[in-house]
């Protein structure tokens, strides 16, 4: 947990986003018209009210937030729920979520962003999902996480939580979205596996933690969902799921969007089926899903000639990325791999077949080999 002291500008951007009324969106247009927090904290009522949306009642609660108290009680709690705060631009931000329209300023985080989540995909679906979608969120989330992909999504009953499972069980990274705040978890039988998911992840939300769940901030969370994802998977959606919510907010995002068939004749699987008619990709199985993402940018630092091809890539020890960043995808010889490397044939024959033991490079005849 960062303390206030360390970052001066902390304590005054929690002392604004404590404000009832200021969201994602009054917050863009706060920040273009005074430029930080402690700007904003400082405007009279009649220079808050130039900003839209921004009416008396509004601007009198945000001259109020210039009592400092609530967001030192709120950091001090944060403190002691080993809950970090991280700030938009700042080190441990997801910079990929603040690509998003409308990123969270702030997020309550439990557990640490990865650079390899950067290679994200979101599993959402019905909570009252049936057998089958259970099967395939858990088929799926699996098959994902052991080829290096992160899972996200809510925590939710039904496929989120079965996505999340899924993960663990293949020993993957997974990050949950939550609506509510990240120390009181909803739903409170999913409260075991929220502290398993911040040992292998993180949980994380954009409520305060005394949040309790209310209806509207579900389809609100769902853009984080989304905007922490290269593609949304949807799986068992009604018509009127919200996990069409997310889909939506993948779209206007430029994530890819995914769905899972059902039956032709499943009510369960009717909004999945609007999906596919209306050009998302139809998922039967993981490689679907990959294929779809294509080649990949590693979100370590690397030299531009380390392209990742799939995002298992992004697990491989750096003698393996070595090796494999000098097989091309054309047929080579494997004499003429091994002269290219400066290391003993030995070992790069024995990384070689480590790498086709993890279908990253194929054996050809002659001796030659190529990567996939």
């Amino acid at each position: 947990m960062t303390d206030s002291s360390s970052t001066p500008d902390l304590l005054k951007t929690l002392q604004l986003y404590l404000v009832n009324g200021v969201g994602p969106r009054t917050w863009v247009l706060l920040m273009e018209r005074f430029g930080s927090p402690e700007a904003v904290l400082a405007a009279n009522a009649s220079q808050l009210q130039e900003v839209s949306g921004v009416g008396p009642k509004l601007a009198a609660a945000i001259l109020a937030a210039r009592n400092s108290g609530p967001a030192e009680r709120e950091l001090a709690h944060c403190r002691e729920s080993l809950v970090q705060l991280l700030q938009k631009g700042r080190d441990g931000y997801p910079t990929w979520l603040s690509e998003i329209p409308d990123p969270p300023p702030l997020l309550y985080a439990k557990g640490d962003f990865a650079a390899r989540d950067k290679v994200a995909i979101a599993i959402v679906g019905s909570r009252r999902c049936t057998l089958y979608g259970q099967q395939q969120a858990e088929r799926l989330a699996g098959q994902l996480a052991r080829a290096g992909v992160t899972i996200v999504s809510g925590l939710a009953r039904g496929i989120d939580g079965v996505a999340h499972r899924g993960a663990l069980t293949a020993g993957g990274r997974t990050i949950a979205v939550l609506a509510t705040g990240v120390v009181d978890i909803y739903p409170p039988e999913h409260e075991d596996m929220a502290k398993e998911i911040a040992k292998h992840g993180v949980v994380v939300s954009e409520s305060p933690l005394g949040q309790a769940p209310t209806p509207g901030m579900f389809p609100q969370r769902n853009r984080i969902i989304s905007g922490l994802s290269l593609g949304v998977i949807v799986i068992e959606a009604a018509r009127n799921s919200g996990a069409l919510y997310t889909a939506r907010h993948a779209m206007e995002q430029n994530r890819e969007v995914f769905a899972v068939p059902g039956r032709i004749d499943s009510l369960a699987s009717e909004g999945c089926h609007d999906l596919i008619r209306d050009g998302a990709t139809l998922v039967r199985n993981v490689d679907d899903v990959l294929q779809s993402l294509g080649p990949l940018s590693s979100p370590a630092k690397t030299s531009s000639t380390e392209a990742v091809h799939a995002p298992r890539e992004l697990l491989l020890n750096d003698q393996e990325k070595l090796i494999l960043n000098t097989v091309t995808a054309d047929p080579q010889h494997i004499d003429e791999i091994v002269r290219a490397v400066n290391q003993e044939p030995s070992r790069v024959l024995q990384t070689l077949t480590i790498l086709e033991m993890k279908r990253l490079v194929k054996r050809l005849p002659g001796g030659h080999l190529c990567r996939l």
